[in-house]
């Protein structure tokens, strides 16, 4: 299987610039076994859909609101937890209609829940995704404020980035690839911030190829 191109689904948020990044590796030295058969949003204004149309990749908007005006909640504390799980059981209808071979969270910033990781785990599709943290480190959205904050406060020399395979408990899958990312004395948060993304251009590429290389090894031996 190692000429056969795996087939992506890509989720996004915002610029896409991870994205592009597997756009511009995909069919090519550092990503030679990919193709990505489309992108998906859940938000509408989302740079990353133009990066996406602009390569000719189908594109696909997916938003919460909708389902939270769908399911409202009738007390604060389920923080919309019905419009969560039906949100997440269409968007795992939406991606399992492409048959991709992965699922590549690149900049997706919303939590999936059990209705979407299920039918990809049952049709054997693993989904994997971008944090810009090591491993046990700093989960959750804010883990480049957390580190920046770390280091001025004497806690930490450095940071990092992980791919990892994507399970219930946020940021706690197995790490595919991991890149520290040295802390610097008088570095600005949003220097600090690029130095990151640069690296993540890299690994993103880096961790999508070995996760292909991993599940070919796993359907050949099955």
């Amino acid at each position: 299987m190692s000429n056969t191109k795996a087939k992506l689904t890509v989720l996004i948020s915002g610029s896409g610039s991870n994205l592009q990044a597997l756009i511009d590796a995909c069919g090519k030295a550092a990503l030679p076994n990919a193709e990505i058969i489309r992108v998906v949003s859940n938000k509408k204004a989302a740079f990353g859909l133009e990066r996406a149309q602009k390569a000719q990749i189908p594109t696909a908007y997916h938003n919460l609101l909708e389902y939270k005006k769908r399911f409202p909640d009738t007390t604060e504390s389920k923080k919309f937890e019905q419009a969560r799980s039906e949100y997440d059981r269409d968007l795992a209808s939406l991606v399992l209609a492409d048959t991709p071979d992965i699922v590549v969270c690149a900049g997706w910033m919303h939590i999936l829940a059990p209705t979407f990781l299920e039918p990809l785990k049952d049709a054997g599709v693993p989904v994997i995704n971008l944090h810009p943290a090591l491993p046990g480190q700093f989960n959750g959205a804010h883990a480049i404020d957390d580190a920046y904050k770390a280091f001025q406060e004497g806690k930490i020399e450095k940071t990092g980035i992980m791919i990892h395979y994507v399970i219930l408990e946020v940021d706690m899958g197995e790490p595919i690839v991991t890149r520290d990312i040295p802390m610097r004395k008088g570095e600005s948060q949003d220097d600090l911030e690029q130095r990151i993304h640069e690296n993540e251009w890299e690994l993103i590429v880096q961790g999508t190829k070995k996760a292909i290389d991993t599940l070919w090894k796993s359907r050949q031996s099955s």
